[in-house]
């Protein structure tokens, strides 16, 4: 298991579509993920979850994965957050 303090870097924060898109990344991995944002854990592979989240541009997250590819995982999460 890794995990890793990201800050959201995307202009609009996480709202509809970029949720849709990070779920997307997320989905690509065999590991599981999940994003602690306020002492809350969400699976980072829910579109409901996250948006229950409400994240905004410079807010600081978690993200933790575990499985064969969390490395990879977690650094595509990085780069989609980073706005990269």
């Amino acid at each position: 298991m890794i995990q890793k303090s990201i800050q959201i870097k995307l202009e609009t924060g996480l709202e509809a579509r970029p949720v849709a898109m990070l779920v997307q990344v997320a989905s690509q991995f065999e590991s599981t993920v999940y994003i602690n944002a306020d002492d809350r854990k969400v699976n980072a592979k829910s579109i409901m979850g996250m948006m229950s989240l409400g994240l905004a541009s410079g807010e600081q997250v978690t993200v933790v994965a575990e499985g064969s590819d969390e490395n990879s995982a977690v650094e595509e999460i990085e780069k989609f957050l980073s706005g990269k």
